[in-house]
């Protein structure tokens, strides 16, 4: 495992840090997206008093740890070393929670952006703007565009034009949050644009409408093709991604138990009634290919097994080269430490 302060760990294993007010749903979402809890059951959590640090290793591309920072704590306190949690951070999540009064948000939001800036100018700052699901349709807006002013106008005014800031309305009682932190990891992704121009010519060679590239146990989406995101669609995926484990859990096991309810030969057909078909298969133990096909292009079954079968292949050697890339970096940071001397002066002898 490496160290924190080494200069390879951020490319093995991104940081992403949940930062927000007391009570705004931080530990809510990281429930939900991550554990899959229920989201009435979140209404039993405790509020976070210390800081929580998870791995999340779940799948060959999302490979993240989640810092969730309790509300009431002042993490530039002296006490804290903020400048080390932010030198190795890959993405900065601000949840901000939009039916209570936000200015106080919006000034914490302003100062935990302008610090980790500072110390890390490549942190992603994301802005989830939580809990919409009490808010009528216009108020969303509303209260969108309102945060977005005022949070761009306090970097404006302090001279940060250049910070860049993403804002999304979610929600843990539908699939928002889901597509919220699907964007949030795809920027943490370095192989998402050829994972996105395979997916190009997966679907384009094999008549296919729509492609998703799922990892199958947080329902976050790695990778889609370039046309654009319906989130109906994507809400439609999930469900059968639900279905197909759910199903797989009851009848997929062996009569001893044994086994894995997901494996490379799961795979799944769901006919709509407005003559699309839903295609699932598995490209690795982690990840599902979710596909929207007609049913005049699903009629050509053999052409598209085919063309995904060297689409999983290439997406086996792309993982096969970020492994190598992992190895290669410990193992020239093992060789750094090695080099360092001891604290006597006499460098350190290769073990």
């Amino acid at each position: 495992v490496l160290d924190f302060n080494d200069p390879f760990s951020t490319e093995v294993k991104p940081r992403i840090l949940l930062m927000g007010l007391r009570r705004s749903g931080k530990s809510s979402i990281q429930k939900v997206v991550f554990h899959k809890m229920s989201p009435n059951e979140t209404l039993f959590l405790e509020s976070t008093n210390k800081i929580c640090r998870e791995d999340v290793s779940n799948s060959s591309f999302v490979n993240f740890q989640i810092w969730d920072f309790p509300g009431q704590i002042d993490f530039f306190d002296p006490t804290f070393d903020y400048e080390m949690i932010f030198r190795g951070t890959g993405a900065l999540i601000f949840v901000i929670d939009s039916q209570d009064d936000y200015m106080e948000a919006l000034a914490r939001l302003h100062l935990t952006v302008t610090r980790a800036y500072k110390v890390n100018p490549d942190i992603n700052f994301e802005i989830f703007i939580h809990k919409v699901d009490g808010l009528s349709d216009d108020h969303k807006i509303e209260t969108q565009r309102d945060i977005h002013q005022r949070a761009n106008d306090d970097l404006a005014d302090a001279g940060l034009e250049k910070i860049h800031l993403s804002f999304y309305l979610t929600s843990i009682y539908d699939h928002s949050i889901f597509e919220a932190f699907s964007k949030v990891v795809q920027k943490l992704i370095p192989q998402l644009p050829t994972l996105e121009n395979l997916l190009n010519i997966f679907i384009s060679n094999s008549g296919i409408e729509k492609a998703f590239l799922f990892d199958v146990v947080s329902k976050i989406y790695i990778a889609t093709d370039s046309t654009p995101v319906d989130m109906q669609t994507y809400e439609l995926c999930c469900d059968m991604i639900d279905v197909v484990i759910d199903i797989s859990c009851i009848y997929g096991l062996k009569d001893d138990g044994t086994g894995t309810p997901y494996d490379k030969e799961s795979m799944a057909i769901i006919k709509l009634n407005n003559t699309t078909v839903l295609y699932l298969k598995e490209v690795t133990k982690f990840l599902a290919l979710v596909c929207f096909v007609r049913e005049e292009s699903f009629e050509r079954k053999g052409l598209i097994d085919y063309n995904f079968h060297c689409f999983r292949k290439a997406i086996q050697e792309v993982f096969e080269v970020r492994m190598k890339v992992v190895r290669s970096r410990k193992h020239q940071s093992h060789m750094q430490k090695n080099k360092r001397p001891t604290p006597n002066g006499t460098p350190r002898m290769p073990m």
